[in-house]
């Protein structure tokens, strides 16, 4: 299961596509691309692979739905996102990870910009279905982002539900839903101060100060869902962009 794609000088190309991967492709006013499964979710021993090439465009993704990771006795899922930039400009907002009683993901994901690219990334964990409290039985995530051809922020840790599941139950934390976000803009600093000024106090420079990176948590997905939104708001007015409307409501 795999989707290729590019966008250079900001006109589309569909290199690969193996079923049940699927998209829709919009460009009334930007362009922007939802992904989707034919499929349920992700299955022991499925491979989704997202190829995504930027060059001197700008493109805006997001999921149709939630991603759901089923049970598994022994396999692992593994979702692999390569991303590369140049002089572009990215933008990824996820729907939520449900990862199912007993299911069992590897993510990876890599993305490459240069100095004169942007992005925008998120990701949102819940604590599973509604009936379920971090009883998936692993999660492995290997993240890598390189700027300038140089590693600069690499995320390389498995958690086991059980373990965040005491996490919590000891910190006696009814946060049980977590958005992060990945940001580049050309003026990281100025971003930065502006995410401060806004309440954003958990937000913070990778080692070379090439990104901004952060943490959300909320009892609830409404809540996550406005954070995420105000969030990529804010990075659009720092881009000089518009409001953008998903068109998920």
């Amino acid at each position: 299961m795999s989707i290729s794609f590019d966008f250079k000088n900001n006109i589309f190309s569909l290199n690969r596509l193996n079923l049940p991967s699927r998209y829709y492709y919009f460009n009334d006013s930007e362009n922007y691309i939802k992904l989707l499964s034919i499929g349920e979710g992700i299955f022991p021993k499925d491979r989704l692979k997202t190829n995504i090439e930027l060059v001197d465009s700008s493109c805006i993704v997001t999921t149709e739905s939630a991603t759901k990771v089923y049970p598994s006795k022994k396999e692992f899922g593994i979702n692999y996102i390569n991303i590369n930039l140049l002089n572009s400009n990215f933008e990824f907002l996820n729907d939520e990870l449900i990862l199912y009683k007993d299911s069992k993901l590897l993510q990876i994901l890599r993305v490459k910009a240069d100095e004169n690219s942007t992005f925008f990334y998120s990701d949102i964990l819940t604590q599973g279905r509604s009936y379920e409290h971090f009883d998936f039985d692993s999660m492995l995530v290997r993240n890598k982002f390189y700027i300038k051809k140089e590693l600069e922020y690499f995320e390389n840790f498995e958690v086991e539900g059980s373990e965040l599941k005491n996490y919590i139950k000891r910190h006696k934390n009814k946060n049980y839903i977590y958005l992060k976000i990945y940001i580049k803009t050309k003026q990281n600093g100025h971003f930065l101060n502006t995410l401060h000024k806004a309440g954003f106090d958990s937000f913070c420079y990778t080692k070379n100060k090439e990104m901004i990176i952060g943490s959300i948590s909320s009892e609830n997905m409404i809540t996550i869902k406005k954070k995420q939104k105000e969030l990529w708001s804010l990075y659009r007015k720092e881009l000089e962009k518009k409001e953008f409307n998903l068109g998920k409501q």
